[in-house]
C-alpha cells in the first residue's frame, strides 16, 4: 500500500476548549465541507477512553469523505482507530519507531518551528511532512517560537516535502506564506473558534483556489 500524499489546502487542528462537548463531529464535518483538506485530532486534556472514541468516531468521518485524519502524539490511538498518520513534536516518538508502529503507508509529520535543520534531518528519516510556525500572534500557543517568512522559501528549496505552516494564520495573512512556499495552511482557533465553522473554512480553501 502507497502512502497517502497530502493535498495543498486547509489543515484543521481540533481542539476541545474550542469545540462545545458532543459537537467534535459535527464541528468537524462542517470544516470538512468548508474545504479542510485534512484533519489533526489534538486533545491532551481527555481520559483515554474518551480520546479513543473520538478518534474512533473521526477516523469514520474522515473515510467517508476520503480526508486524512492526523492524531496529534499518540501513534498506539492512531493505529488503534486506523487513523492515516501522526504528527509528532520535538518531545514524541522518533519517526523510526512510529514508522515501525503505523507501517509504510502512515503519514508522518514533524514540528519543525523555526529549524531549518530539524526539517532537513526529518525528512531524511522519512517523514511526509514538515511543519513550521508559529508564523504570526497565536490564539493556541501564544509562547511558541516565532518563525519568519524567508523559512519557508529556504525550507522550499532544500526539501521536496509537503510544507505545513501554523500559527495565528488567518484568510487575511495566509496568502504570504503560501507565496513564500508553504503547501498548507494550519488552523485551530481561525476554524473551530468561528461562529460559522463551514464559513471560515472557505475562507481558508478560497486562498488556494485563487492562488
Amino acid at each position: 500500500m502507497t502512502r497517502t500524499v497530502l493535498a495543498d489546502g486547509l489543515y484543521a487542528i481540533t481542539d476541545n476548549a474550542l469545540i462545545p462537548p458532543g459537537q467534535l463531529l459535527a464541528c468537524v464535518a462542517q470544516a470538512i465541507a468548508g474545504g479542510a483538506t485534512v484533519i489533526q485530532y489534538r486533545n491532551k486534556q481527555a481520559p483515554g477512553h474518551e480520546r479513543h472514541r473520538e478518534a474512533v468516531a473521526l477516523a469514520s468521518l474522515c473515510r467517508q469523505q476520503n480526508v486524512p485524519l492526523i492524531i496529534n502524539d499518540d501513534a498506539e490511538l492512531a493505529a488503534a482507530v486506523g487513523a492515516s498518520g501522526i504528527h509528532l513534536g520535538r518531545t514524541d516518538s522518533p519517526i523510526r519507531r512510529a514508522r515501525e508502529q503505523l507501517g509504510p503507508q502512515a503519514i508522518i509529520g514533524v514540528s519543525c518551528y523555526n529549524d531549518l535543520e530539524r526539517a532537513v534531518a526529518a525528512a531524511h528519516a522519512g517523514a511526509d511532512y514538515v511543519a513550521f510556525g508559529r508564523f504570526f500572534p497565536s490564539h493556541s500557543k501564544p509562547d511558541t517560537v516565532q518563525a519568519e517568512t524567508a523559512l519557508l522559501k529556504r525550507a522550499r528549496r532544500q526539501i521536496a516535502l509537503p510544507i505545513v505552516a501554523i500559527g495565528g494564520i488567518t484568510p487575511g495573512n495566509g496568502q504570504s506564506l503560501l507565496a513564500a512556499g508553504a503547501s498548507l495552511l494550519a488552523a485551530i482557533h481561525g476554524v473551530f473558534g468561528q461562529p460559522d465553522i463551514r464559513a471560515a473554512a472557505a475562507r481558508y480553501a478560497d486562498l488556494f483556489h485563487n492562488r
